[in-house]
């Protein structure tokens, strides 16, 4: 076999797209995508997959570096190849360079529908501090946390029509007092990782070779 994808399950509706777009039928093993928030956990995960991974030439990982979590994962047989983004925000947008210009327009924080579905998430959080807490304590709590943002953005990735998502998105945009709106994404990234244009926006690692921080910044 030449190629599998190891991917967040946060990417399915994206990935999905691509996959039938361009008929390519690799092998896609899904990592939790709740293992985002704690780095060590996510870093595990994957390299448990790998550990699995036998008779392949590539192995092409389908996450941002997200906390460093790729850091020291390895290969006994196989190389891996990723794309050169901090994080799966930067990859629905195109790269780290679109995600940085538009946050220095104004300052977003991003969602797609996968993130909203099937990642622990701001609003769940929020809820769960409402619960807990009170509204006026989580008010305080999130005022703070949110207080360098200015805009609730949507991705719109090609994936999904992100009118299914924009009323839940309306009212936490309420809630937060911030705005929002709907960002033209782009999955080029996710296009060359699955047609092999592994070029300078892809890191590729031989085999038995550790993917070290130099790698991922």
């Amino acid at each position: 076999m030449e190629n599998i994808i190891v991917a967040c399950n946060t990417l399915r509706d994206e990935i999905r797209f691509v996959v039938d777009d361009l008929g390519v039928h690799y092998p896609i093993l899904w990592i939790d995508s709740g293992l985002h928030n704690v780095p060590n956990k996510l870093n595990t995960a994957i390299q448990d997959q790998i550990n699995k991974i036998e008779n392949v030439e590539n192995i092409i990982l389908l996450f941002g570096s997200c906390g460093n979590s790729l850091v020291g994962l390895s290969s006994s047989n196989a190389r891996i190849i990723f794309p050169k983004v901090d994080d799966c925000i930067s990859l629905f947008l195109g790269g780290n360079e679109r995600r940085q210009k538009i946050d220095r327009e104004i300052a977003s924080y991003y969602f797609t529908r996968g993130y909203l579905r099937n990642e622990a998430n701001i609003w769940q959080e929020y809820t769960y501090c409402v619960n807990k807490y009170g509204p006026e304590k989580a008010e305080v709590i999130f005022d703070k946390m949110l207080h360098n943002y200015e805009r609730l953005s949507v991705i719109d990735t090609g994936a999904y029509k992100p009118e299914e998502i924009l009323p839940e998105i309306s009212d936490m945009a309420e809630e937060f007092n911030l705005t929002h709106e709907i960002v033209k994404g782009s999955l080029k990234l996710v296009y060359k990782a699955f047609s092999g244009e592994w070029d300078k926006d892809f890191v590729i690692i031989e085999p038995e070779k550790v993917i070290n921080y130099d790698d991922v910044i």
